[in-house]
């Protein structure tokens, strides 16, 4: 059963398509605000968003933006009619489809049909990642560099993994934590503090670095990339 997180700050909408995607076999998690949905990405795991653009506390393509730092899963915009640049710059940033309202609920199943394939398709590329000399393959959980068999632990290759599927962009510390650890885990930093050295250790020489963003989490990159910094306003993890 795929789960779908619905945020809109419209009630009535909101009930409505939790009643109707709901009847047609879909698992609805929902969300009122932006906050709210950006920490719901995260709480729910849903496998599709479907975000409105105008929403009271953060607009839509804010939430597009933040969520694209450290989340692939599809997204599904809903816009008014007269949205047209609202809706190309949340396109832009990363959003998978749009509908416009007043839209009905076989083209809104339709369009989730369709990011859900998309958001499938990425999943069966993730098994082996190539991160310039380090390839990670959780197929076989093995991880090299230039050929040659990197000794890891268990946790280490699955963190490894986790931080080279989102090389380039900021991992926060509860994302990672529940990712590698369990759906339980979220304030343990220093599981990750712990893990991270050994990492350092282990890739020294790779061309690869992980990085900390003290207070927010990790991030794996190249050697000599640019180094991203945090997103305004991105909330704090502790540790």
């Amino acid at each position: 059963m795929a789960r779908v997180l619905v945020v809109d700050d419209d009630r009535a909408l909101v009930r409505t398509l939790a009643i109707a995607l709901g009847a047609r076999g879909f698992d609805v998690v929902t969300a009122h605000s932006g906050r709210d949905g950006i920490a719901q990405v995260a709480l729910a795991q849903p496998d599709v968003v479907v975000l409105d653009l105008g929403l009271p506390d953060l607009d839509g393509v804010q939430v597009c933006r933040e969520v694209r730092q450290w989340s692939a899963v599809p997204i599904v915009v809903l816009s008014a009619a007269d949205d047209e640049q609202r809706k190309v710059a949340a396109l832009d940033l990363g959003a998978d489809d749009y509908v416009t309202k007043p839209f009905g609920m076989a083209e809104l199943q339709a369009r989730l049909r369709v990011a859900l394939r998309h958001g499938s398709r990425q999943g069966e590329g993730e098994a082996r990642v190539t991160l310039g000399r380090l390839v990670v393959d959780q197929a076989s959980r093995c991880a090299w560099v230039d050929g040659e068999l990197l000794d890891l632990t268990a946790k280490e290759l699955d963190l490894l993994a986790y931080l080279a599927r989102h090389a380039g962009k900021l991992c926060p510390h509860h994302l990672v934590l529940q990712a590698v650890w369990g759906p339980g885990y979220g304030t343990e930093t220093h599981y990750l503090r712990t893990y991270a050295h050994r990492l350092r250790r282990k890739l020294d020489g790779s061309g690869v670095v992980l990085r900390t963003h003290p207070g927010l989490g990790y991030e794996l990159r190249l050697v000599g990339e640019p180094v991203t910094e945090p997103a305004p306003g991105r909330p704090r993890s502790g540790g």
